[in-house]
């Protein structure tokens, strides 16, 4: 039985709903200049790109779009399943086609290091195309020789008009209350709001607000990574681990790896409150923070969670100080507030004769007891230490 995102997924951009940055048809009139993956698809460019946005809002589809209009040879991996292997058979086969070979990479962000050193000289060579999808930044997840020979293209969140035409499109009825419920839940990702569609017709035959918040209670769906169960969750861990309780700290931490959530962004912020919760009470906490998120790198599920665990206990039980936090947090709030200040002279670089001659490094010494604030700022303290 097809699914029914698969039998309502749109062939052609004149049926993709959305993301018209990247793929409206322009306005020559208004001087709008068509979507620059319009133009790719319409124009057959082919180059390697990367699609970074929230889930459910097309990536896929516009993936399928771009190689069918190349007509190139299409593979479609899970960066979750696949590895090195999946990978070398795709370059090295000769498959059917003569043509351009393109892989899209569904969450790139789930390669680690090495896996993504063993895609790059394909992708530097050419015989290889790719097309990463994420719902992470890229930036900080696909390494630089790879991001930098992709064009990066940002989706967005489906807006609830779009949603809308999106759920009218699978035929179903539904009054306006539970349209209106099933556009709120869904959080901008279309795939979500289909599968409640399909899920609850299949479960009551009809589509009412009551049938649809039974449906709700999968498992799946109540773990929506953009949803409020997620967030839910992650606060619960960092509040568990703020009241040094670890054995509530390992419990949320194991229900979120139950779940599927992303090994780092639980390590990420789990290096974020090393700093903002521990701080100088024990400066080793980010030693440990930060290797567990280099375990979580070079590991992956599922004995990452081991890691995981071994830094949730220590971070739980070491003493807590937001002090370095809090002290950030007021010299922010005056950068904000008093823009460039003029920098005390003796402290500015003084590279050249005329800057020498103008007094800047004038009187500097390494280990000076002088107030080296600027003037308007002189006698402030954000380190209670200082």
């Amino acid at each position: 039985m097809e699914p029914l995102a698969s039998k309502i997924r749109p062939k052609s951009l004149d049926e993709f709903i959305g993301q018209e940055h990247l793929v409206g048809k322009g306005d020559p009139a208004k001087a709008v200049s068509k979507g620059p993956l319009r133009v790719a698809i319409e124009e057959k460019h082919l180059f390697s790109f990367l699609l970074w946005g929230p889930p459910g809002v097309g990536k896929t589809t516009l993936a399928r779009m771009y190689a069918s209009a190349i007509n190139a040879e299409y593979f479609e991996l899970s960066a979750v399943s696949a590895g090195k292997e999946d990978i070398r058979k795709i370059i090295e086969g000769s498959g059917d086609l003569f043509g351009p070979k393109i892989l899209f990479l569904d969450e790139i962000h789930r390669f680690n290091k090495a896996q993504q050193d063993y895609l790059l000289p394909a992708v530097e060579s050419g015989q290889l195309y790719l097309i990463g999808a994420t719902t992470e930044n890229p930036s900080f997840e696909v390494i630089p020789a790879l991001l930098s020979r992709c064009r990066v293209f940002v989706l967005e969140e489906i807006p609830e008009g779009n949603m809308r035409k999106i759920i009218e499109r699978t035929g179903y009825k539904m009054d306006s209350e539970a349209m209106d419920w099933l556009v709120s839940m869904s959080g901008g990702d279309a795939r979500q709001a289909i599968a409640m569609v399909e899920n609850t017709v299949k479960l009551y035959g009809e589509l009412t607000l009551e049938h649809f918040k039974q449906t709700l209670q999968s498992k799946f769906l109540r773990y929506d990574k953009k949803g409020d169960e997620h967030y839910n969750t992650i606060s619960a861990f960092i509040k568990s681990m703020r009241a040094s309780q670890p054995d509530a700290a390992l419990y949320y931490l194991a229900r979120m790896i139950e779940s599927g959530e992303d090994p780092k962004f639980i390590a990420r912020r789990m290096v974020i409150f090393a700093s903002e919760d521990v701080g100088m009470a024990d400066s080793n906490a980010l030693i440990v923070a930060n290797a567990v998120f280099r375990a979580v790198e070079t590991i992956g599920y599922p004995e990452a969670g081991i890691n995981m665990s071994h830094g949730v206990v220590y971070l739980a039980k070491a003493p807590k100080s937001r002090a370095v936090n809090d002290a950030y947090l007021e010299a922010m709030d005056d950068a904000r507030t008093y823009g460039n200040l003029p920098i005390p002279l003796k402290i500015r670089n003084a590279p050249t004769k005329l800057m020498k001659d103008l007094g800047y490094g004038a009187g500097y010494e390494k280990y000076t007891k002088e107030e080296l604030l600027p003037e308007e700022l002189s006698g402030r303290r954000y380190w209670e230490g200082s």
